[in-house]
């Protein structure tokens, strides 16, 4: 923890010149071969013969290599990870009253994923530490009709994908067998579970490359890892109008490829940029008795997406937001809560899931805050924010 005569001297400062929100606009960063890769994939369209293409190289380029990153068979790239999560889903074939279990504490995508194809959400709770799904908590909310559990790698850490694994194993659904495993990567681009990438592991992993993930494609695009043949096929087929079935256009564009291989190839940089300033954070806050620091269990690699802070039980809710305000007011420090479960904020999905309560998750979402962080903060930045949360807890605990 950063004493009281450091802190000071930080924080004498003054606020930063410029203030970071909670989550930034742009999760990575650009430099001028991202611009060169753009230029070129515009330049090289402008032919009436060529023009910008369906599938084009660039695109199967960029697929193979993040099906190599990720270390499996297939990548299907896609317009956005929502639609990623859509496409899934859809794959499943989910008939009247057939379950998709999803984590409460997440955002509204894998639950409004679910509905859209006529499925029930079952909402679980999360582990307290990781964020992800709690699998004890998912096993107790399987039944005959479950078709799926759709894991959300949340705020750049691995859920526990072999105990979900196993959970389904004992649980087979009565037609389909065990339920198949979905993770929702948009967070976690990169990160590493058990000697393997986050991808590998389950039925298909889903990633987001929007403007404010890890790595972004021009501010939009997904794509969905697999070693299941016939699944990439039929997402291939969906992605263009469906081949013989029903499907639209769901494509990534050719300037977005160029731009992707370039932004994977930075990627690892990139997360170990964050991670370093992530961990320098934690041990500056370390032994601030009222804050729960985040957790990278052994065998994990976190990507610290968010940096996902824990308030006490008794702060939940009104307390918790006067940090928050007290950090962005006093400090010009900016921090987000994600998630609050996702049925408390969406109408139409409580409508649809009505009667689920989930007093942990709740309670949990009371407590949360993820607090800026991005590759390009300087240390001596992190150290002010440090110093800034640390200052602003003691002000509350002297309430």
């Amino acid at each position: 923890m950063i004493d009281a005569a450091r802190r000071a001297e930080v924080l004498g400062r003054g606020k930063p010149a410029v203030a970071w929100k909670g989550e930034p606009q742009l999760g990575g960063y650009y430099a001028e071969e991202e611009i060169e890769a753009t230029v070129k994939a515009i330049r090289d369209s402008m032919d009436p013969n060529v023009g910008f293409g369906f599938i084009t190289k660039e695109i199967t380029d960029f697929e193979e290599a993040f099906a190599r990153y990720c270390g499996t068979q297939f990548a299907v790239s896609l317009s956005t990870a929502s639609v990623g999560l859509d496409l899934t889903v859809k794959c499943l074939d989910l008939e009247l009253g057939d379950e998709v279990v999803v984590p409460a504490v997440n955002f509204k995508a894998s639950a409004l994923a679910v509905l859209g194809q006529g499925g029930n959400v079952v909402f679980c709770d999360v582990d307290e530490r990781t964020f992800c799904a709690d699998p004890e908590d998912v096993e107790r909310r399987i039944t005959s009709r479950t078709r799926a559990i759709l894991p959300t790698h949340m705020n750049g850490l691995s859920a526990d994908i072999d105990a979900l694994l196993a959970v389904a194993e004992r649980h087979p659904h009565p037609r389909h067998g065990p339920p198949k495993v979905i993770g929702d990567a948009a967070r976690a681009c990169g990160g590493g579970y058990k000697g393997t990438k986050i991808g590998k592991r389950g039925w298909c992993t889903v990633f987001s490359f929007h403007t404010m993930k890890l790595m972004t494609t021009l501010g939009e695009g997904g794509m969905v890892t697999t070693d299941d043949a016939a699944l990439a096929d039929r997402l291939r087929a969906l992605r263009q109008w469906g081949g013989a079935g029903w499907g639209s256009s769901f494509k990534l564009t050719k300037p977005q490829a160029a731009v992707g291989l370039v932004q994977l190839r930075r990627l690892d940089a990139m997360l170990a940029r964050r991670k370093a300033l992530a961990l320098q954070r934690s041990a500056l806050l370390e032994g601030v008795p009222e804050l729960t620091l985040p957790l990278e269990p052994p065998g994990y690699d976190h990507t610290f997406y968010l940096y996902t802070l824990l308030a006490p039980r008794e702060w939940a809710g009104a307390k918790r937001d006067r940090l928050m305000a007290l950090l962005d007011q006093d400090y010009g420090v900016g921090s987000v809560v994600a998630n609050p479960p996702s049925y408390s904020g969406h109408a139409w999905l409580r409508e649809r899931t009505v009667g689920q309560v989930l007093p942990r998750s709740e309670e949990l979402g009371g407590r949360i805050l993820c607090v800026a962080l991005h590759p390009l903060m300087s240390e001596e930045l992190n150290e002010y924010i440090a110093a800034a949360v640390t200052e602003a807890v003691e002000r509350l605990r002297a309430e």
